[in-house]
């Protein structure tokens, strides 16, 4: 017998042309769904239609089909999906459809708090979230299979669509949609994107053409080419390892993180960030749970690397090292970046503001330049120990009897003259101190 064609809906190409994309692209012509502001003679008149294709098919399979034999597809196109399982042939995009559910209450309950009408919103405003709250939620979706649909409603109250899964993860007081989530997010630039944050494209021209919205889970690996998406799509929620941004469209999707982030939990459960303990809580001598919150908060900013064990209750060199990479990393000197965390910095830490501390590998594959004062004698943190291990798999170790390690010595700038002569360079340009251009070279 042979296997029914299953088919799902997929952005056309607007050049493609393949039978499939013309057909679809007629099917779109007739209208949006009712429930999205189309007519419904329009509706009637699609649905009628793709029954109408499929239909065909099946009776051409009964009628010229000889027993066992595979019906061929009257389209081509790269997206169609065939056979039981839904296999794709040709490539992993799942080639969601993306029909736009509009703002709107949570389902069965008055909507409280700001609106999207709103020209903006207020982060204080907002529901405060810590970012494994919001992946937690996320993943409640993706382990029910809550299918997708943009006009039914979970139980929380949250639109089954794409819009309304970051609605509820980010716990928002209503159903929002693509073309107003942008208003409770601040825009990222993509390295800077963690667990949390979201990826989203709104296509304002017609919204029901590849608007679609993610929630970026982390990064698969150091080449930070895919990511772990957590996303509502048919037929589905699900949790992949997805190209960055997304499989099509991957240019348009910009970056943004909750206004509403806290990076600590909130205290008695009513919402309000942990405040400001006061300066005696950090320093030479301190042990207190400030401190771990100070290290977790740290760690999840870009200073996880910074830390050999904890980060823990007593204060060390560690805390200092983290907190000043975090304050030089907002543009403080001198006494701004002390690595003693003032009620500025703390705040920035809560509220997960501000910029993340540099050194994090970006999708090109090269991390970035902490600066020249890393680099001197005297000098012991993570930054030598990583240049070290770089010198070494480039084949500039020979000047190592131990190591590499944190602390900067006189076998690390040998090893980084050795590297420098390599490329040609002489004089003041291979004394042993890598600069910007030195260790972008050095990584690539």
């Amino acid at each position: 017998m042979a296997a029914a064609l299953v088919f799902e809906e997929y952005e056309p190409d607007a050049d493609c042309p393949c039978a499939g994309c013309a057909r679809q692209r007629r099917e779109l012509a007739l209208g949006l769904a009712v429930c999205a502001g189309g007519h419904p003679a329009a509706h009637g008149a699609r649905r009628a239609l793709v029954l109408a294709t499929v239909a065909g098919v099946a009776l051409g399979a009964g009628a010229g089909a000889a027993p066992g034999a595979e019906v061929a597809a009257p389209a081509t196109h790269p997206l169609q999906r065939t056979g039981a399982t839904g296999a794709l042939t040709g490539r992993d995009d799942p080639g969601p459809g993306t029909p736009q559910g509009q703002t709107g209450p949570l389902h069965g309950r008055p909507r409280p708090g700001p609106t999207a009408s709103q020209a903006g919103v207020s982060a204080q405003t907002l529901r405060r979230s810590t970012r494994a709250e919001i992946i937690n939620r996320a993943k409640l979706w993706v382990a029910a299979k809550v299918p997708y649909s943009m006009e039914k409603y979970w139980h929380d109250g949250y639109r089954q669509d794409c819009s309304g899964f970051v609605s509820m993860a980010w716990g928002l007081p209503g159903n929002e949609w693509t073309g107003t989530l942008d208003r409770y997010g601040t825009p990222i630039d993509r390295s800077e994107l963690q667990p949390g944050d979201i990826l989203l494209f709104h296509n304002p021209a017609d919204p029901n053409k590849g608007s679609h919205v993610t929630i970026f889970g982390g990064w698969t690996d150091y080449t930070h080419t895919y990511y772990t998406a957590y996303e509502q799509a048919r037929p589905h929620a699900r949790k992949q390892a997805t190209p960055m941004a997304y499989w099509t469209n991957s240019s348009r999707y910009v970056a943004f993180r909750y206004k509403g982030l806290s990076a600590l939990p909130t205290s008695g459960g009513r919402g309000t960030p942990v405040a400001y303990p006061g300066d005696g809580s950090f320093g030479p001598g301190a042990a207190n749970r400030y401190v771990t919150q100070l290290g977790r908060m740290l760690a999840s900013r870009g200073g996880e690397r910074f830390y050999r064990s904890g980060p823990g209750p007593r204060w060390g060199d560690a805390d200092r090292t983290a907190t000043r990479a975090f304050q030089r990393a907002q543009g403080w000197r001198g006494r701004e970046a002390d690595g003693l965390p003032g009620p500025h910095t703390w705040r920035l830490l809560v509220r997960g503001q501000g910029r993340d501390i540099p050194g994090a590998v970006r999708s090109s594959g090269t991390p970035d330049f902490p600066g020249r004062g890393w680099f001197r004698p005297g000098q012991s943190n993570p930054y030598v120990e990583q240049l070290g291990r770089q010198l070494v798999r480039r084949g500039f170790g020979a000047h190592y009897r131990t190591g590499p390690t944190p602390r900067w010595g006189e076998a690390d700038r040998r090893n980084v003259e050795a590297f420098q002569r390599a490329q040609g360079w002489r004089g003041r340009e291979a004394d042993g101190y890598p600069g910007p251009e030195t260790w972008r070279r050095l990584f690539r």
